[in-house]
């Protein structure tokens, strides 16, 4: 009888423990539902079988300079890894409006995004897929520091331990994109179109626009390599349906972003120029580029809404008659941005020198080439030509590059200009 309760006391005890551990283990045990040493900041277990440890972050803490170590960010946990495959109800709301916020800067101008559909997709593979869980903790530790460190000038810039945090959970993330990839299977696909869409918001919030173009490039060619929406063969009338079908709409999630309001599309002052010059000539000039750029942008942004509604229509096909109808609907968006950049240029000839094209302008030409890209990839027929679409992703990367020296050049002048006024 005594043996028989020691027995269970014991059995007891392992499976209090075992319940501890699970809630508290690093995320790499969790996942594969062993016993974690808990060592920190690796798991011992993790180190000694040759494991990546994912370490001890909730995906749902607030960083603070206080529970920042040298190495991890140390655990303040507000949700832990569900074992049981999880459902949209263990997602917070509040979690879903954090991310939602996060995946634009816009957004600290008061600015609503409306992609929480997204945020609760990304937050739902989280619980599952390291390498999106450790994108949403990158995003947020990155996020949290900019918004503490505020808009800094880039040659005063000064890495803090959460803004280091945030690099190695993205560089980790990053290689487990390359896994996913590799794998080519639907969920692989899924996880890194998951992750392309948070490495955008990780380097907007970085202001590296040119890795920014890179992942959207990469990510538009996932879906189309996978065929993430119906085609449309011409030839025979003969709609195909996606490959693979309840892909996330990356297309759709990019063109939102671009489509909500930022401080550079609204007419600043003179002194928020391009910050390469500060000749008189040039503030004139900047002025009256200005004053073409509002409308342009409006022009542009609905322009945005019809390729929006387009998507939508695609995605809900239902007969040959939709084809033709969508057909026509995707020549006609082509034909209307193709209008819209000639009456950019034919503004912009009006005025001189041309090279002193506001920052606002040169966002708005990024949006304009998603756009047509987007469309071009859009219900194309399996047998159509890549050579287009080639030159124009060729054209948003260096699109990219140019946007992000532009904005390197608006902090570095920024920083000039605040040195040279006299202190108070």
């Amino acid at each position: 009888m005594t043996g028989a309760l020691a027995r269970g006391l014991t059995a007891n005890k392992r499976n209090n423990q075992r319940r501890r551990t699970t809630k508290t283990g690093c995320g790499t045990c969790r996942t594969r539902r062993v016993k974690c040493d808990e060592n920190k900041p690796l798991c011992q277990r993790c180190v000694d079988t040759g494991r990546q440890c994912d370490g001890y972050t909730s995906l749902f803490r607030v960083f603070t300079s206080d529970n920042i170590d040298k190495t991890h960010a140390a655990i303040k946990l507000g949700a832990s890894v569900r074992r049981n495959q999880p459902t949209f109800s263990e997602i917070a709301f509040h979690d879903i409006h954090i991310l939602n916020r996060y995946f634009s800067t816009k957004t600290i101008f008061d600015v609503t995004l409306n992609c929480e559909d997204d945020a609760r997709r990304v937050l739902q593979a989280s619980l599952t897929v390291p390498p999106v869980r450790q994108a949403v903790s990158s995003l947020r530790a990155l996020r949290e520091d900019y918004e503490k460190s505020g808009e800094v000038p880039a040659a005063t810039i000064k890495q803090t331990p959460i803004y280091d945090y945030g690099l190695q959970q993205y560089c980790m993330a990053l290689k487990g994109l390359a896994l996913n990839l590799s794998s080519s299977t639907s969920t692989g696909v899924k996880s890194a179109l998951l992750c392309c869409q948070v490495f955008i918001s990780i380097e907007q919030v970085r202001m590296n626009y040119a890795a920014m173009t890179r992942h959207m490039s990469q990510g538009l060619k996932i879906m189309h390599e996978y065929r993430a929406g119906p085609s449309f063969i011409a030839a025979t009338n003969e709609v195909v349906p996606a490959h693979e079908e309840q892909l996330p709409c990356l297309d759709v999630f990019i063109i939102r972003l671009f489509a909500a309001p930022c401080k550079f599309t609204v007419s600043p002052t003179t002194s928020s120029t391009t910050g390469i010059s500060t000749t008189h000539q040039q503030h004139v000039t900047s002025r009256d580029l200005r004053k073409i750029a509002p409308d342009m942008r409006t022009e542009l942004t609905t322009i945005a809404t019809a390729v929006l509604e387009f998507l939508h229509n695609i995605s809900h096909i239902k007969s040959t008659d939709d084809g033709l109808r969508l057909l026509a609907d995707k020549t006609s968006l082509l034909r209307s941005l193709n209008m819209w950049l000639a009456d950019l240029e034919s503004g912009q000839a009006q005025i001189r020198p041309p090279e002193f094209e506001p920052l606002s302008m040169s966002f708005t030409r990024l949006f304009h080439r998603i756009l047509r890209i987007v469309l071009l990839h859009a219900f194309r027929s399996p047998s159509d030509r890549d050579a287009e679409l080639r030159v124009e992703h060729n054209r948003l990367l260096d699109l990219g590059s140019h946007v992000g020296e532009r904005v390197k050049g608006y902090r570095m002048n920024r920083e000039t200009r605040d040195q040279m006024q006299p202190s108070r």
